[in-house]
């Protein structure tokens, strides 16, 4: 009988000789796709992160920018690699909000992809041009009710989160209103300050670069308060229950990607994410931070595309 136990003992020590550590993760240069331009609030958050882990864990975090096709072609390049934990992609909610409003979807959502960590969120805010007489969402509702069908809003281009983010609050709030569709968000926010449009659906970045009090905000399109504007209550606070838009960036792998390392990742993000100078620039880019586990960002993907989805029906917009 002892010399069967040491027999045993023996085949599972050489199974498991057989088997790479955890400890050893990553073995080597490690891939981090980033599916849009250089130089953006999300593609900084990318380098800081990879940096962080690079220093973290020994091996180099590789920002490798993929723009292109709505975030489509780096998120492709992403899905095509080996779920081996050396290729990692960083991107903004784009993500679902391009399966959604797409007949025919470039990627499945939750087959496709592994969900590692939400990083941050950058809420978009309800603003209106100054000559709008409302400083709450009672007053500005009761405003745009008053005028019915006077009203327009801009947005960063047709099917945008910002689009659609006013389609959905328009048919929740049952208000009519004009949409201006721009190239871009910034174009959409000088539409407003010059008072072509009367209101939008403005990221936090970009109303953080518009200081000289020109635009009113009259709510934060998020379940929480913003660590950015803390004084600038929900819509959900206001009374437009549930209501809740805002862009994230989170970190995923390809499908398949085994748990020890997505936990390992996740962990490593979250210990990064609690560094004084981390919360520091994910502020000065206009970002609130999350750092979800990988089942609450998996969830939060799947509520997106519902939200985006039930959006573009109440608004009639087609899918492409």
């Amino acid at each position: 009988m002892a010399r069967l136990r040491i027999l045993l003992l023996a085949a599972t020590l050489a199974a498991m000789a057989g088997v790479p550590a955890m400890a050893e993760y990553p073995e080597r240069t490690v891939r981090v796709i980033v599916p849009v331009a250089a130089g953006g609030g999300v593609d900084v958050m990318a380098r800081m992160l990879a940096q962080k882990l690079g220093e973290r864990l020994g091996r180099q975090f590789i920002v490798e920018n993929r723009p292109g096709a709505a975030g489509i072609i780096g998120t492709r390049a992403l899905i095509a690699a080996p779920a081996d934990g050396y290729s990692l992609l960083y991107t903004p909610s784009s993500l679902s909000l391009t399966v959604a409003i797409n007949k025919t979807a470039p990627y499945d959502l939750v087959k496709d992809l592994t969900p590692i960590i939400n990083v941050a969120i950058s809420p978009y805010v309800l603003v209106v041009h100054p000559s709008v007489p409302a400083h709450d969402l009672k007053e500005f509702v009761a405003y745009a009710k008053a005028n019915a069908g006077k009203l327009s809003f801009s947005s960063g281009g047709a099917g945008s989160a910002s689009h659609l983010a006013a389609e959905l609050f328009k048919s929740v709030a049952g208000i009519e209103a004009t949409h201006i569709p721009n190239k871009g968000m910034n174009p959409a926010i000088i539409d407003l300050l010059g008072g072509q449009v009367q209101f939008m659906f403005a990221g936090v970045p970009g109303l953080m670069t518009e200081r000289s009090g020109r635009l009113r905000p009259i709510a934060m399109a998020e379940m929480r308060r913003s660590a950015l504007l803390p004084d600038l209550p929900t819509l959900d606070e206001q009374g437009l229950k549930g209501f809740e838009v805002a862009n994230w960036a989170g970190l995923l792998a390809p499908a398949g990607l085994d748990a020890a390392i997505v936990q390992k990742l996740n962990s490593e993000v979250i210990a990064i994410l609690g560094l004084p100078e981390t919360k520091e620039r994910l502020q000065t880019l206009g970002f609130d931070m999350l750092a979800s586990t990988p089942q609450q960002f998996g969830a939060q993907l799947t509520k997106d595309l519902v939200r985006w989805r039930d959006a573009m029906l109440r608004a009639g917009i087609p899918q492409n």
